[in-house]
């Protein structure tokens, strides 16, 4: 099995892939135990001789719209998928992270079938790929499906690590010179913006190992350090140290972690002493009548 923040070989077609064969046993017995889902199961899992091509049939359905055909989709996937070993890792990496740290998550199958934050990073993936061959057109086609279907935009210049979760992803929003590390959980609604309509470097940079809270709102060329968390419905406007907590709005640090990687815990609710001590700090007046912060 791959280990989330080890290094583990790269699983091919054709070399040993304990994720794939763990992928077709659990379809072979979800199609015996639910026979209506039989030629599903089998024609999105059991009819492919390896993880990536069950993939790129996934998506490709997903995705297929009356002018761009599934058939034509599944091409580029296939295409793309089949010839970059960062994107072959990254699979296997970011269905490891949906199955250890999403409790409703029981199986890899799951992940592949049913869980549109997969589809959608996925999906990103190839779009990145494509987007740095210089096939922007394209990439931005497939941007804007991935948008209109699974209601997450994620910008293909974007630059996104491996073993990401993506939790419900509904409402998620990464901007074009975003970087986010590796090991990283993002909640649902996450906004990675800017701050206004300059071009250049605008967007945040969320290190290895943070944990980003449902209705996060980041904005600016800003930093959230390795292994840090932000609260939910935060809104966060400046740099955020490295195993720190940040809640409020606007958002303050409020304590430290002891968490190296808190997106592998999970543990992200900001505890009532914690909002307890941003009230306390908020509610300070300066002598000149003015909130310190």
């Amino acid at each position: 099995m791959l280990i989330e923040g080890a290094e583990e070989r790269e699983n091919f077609c054709g070399d040993a892939d304990p994720i794939w064969e763990a992928m077709k046993a659990e379809a072979k017995s979800e199609a015996e135990n639910e026979p209506i889902l039989s030629s599903f199961l089998y024609a999105s899992i059991l009819s492919h001789d390896c993880l990536e091509r069950a993939l790129s049939f996934v998506l490709a359905n997903r995705l297929q719209d009356p002018t761009l055909l599934a058939t034509q989709l599944m091409d580029i996937f296939d295409n793309v998928i089949m010839n970059d070993k960062g994107i072959k890792r990254s699979v296997r990496l970011d269905l490891q992270a949906f199955k250890n740290r999403d409790p409703a998550c029981a199986s890899y199958s799951w992940a592949l079938l049913y869980l549109k934050g997969y589809h959608s990073l996925q999906s990103y993936r190839v779009a990145h790929a494509l987007w740095n061959r210089g096939r922007r057109v394209l990439a931005l086609a497939l941007q804007s499906r991935i948008s209109e279907v699974f209601s997450v935009d994620i910008h293909p210049a974007a630059k996104i690590g491996e073993g990401i979760l993506l939790d419900h992803a509904t409402g998620l929003v990464i901007g074009e010179t975003a970087i986010v590390g590796n090991r990283v959980s993002l909640m649902q609604g996450v906004t990675l913006g800017g701050s206004g309509k300059q071009v250049g470097d605008r967007h945040p940079k969320i290190g290895q190992g943070a944990l980003i809270g449902a209705g996060a709102i980041i904005l600016g060329n800003i930093t959230v350090g390795e292994g840090a968390m932000i609260a939910a419905g935060s809104l966060v406007l400046k740099h955020v140290p490295p195993h720190s907590m940040s809640a409020g709005n606007p958002a303050q640090v409020v304590r430290w972690l002891e968490e190296k990687d808190p997106s592998l815990t999970m543990k992200h609710d900001a505890t009532k002493y914690c909002f307890e001590q941003l009230t306390v700090r908020s509610s300070k007046v300066n002598s000149n009548g003015s909130l310190s912060l």
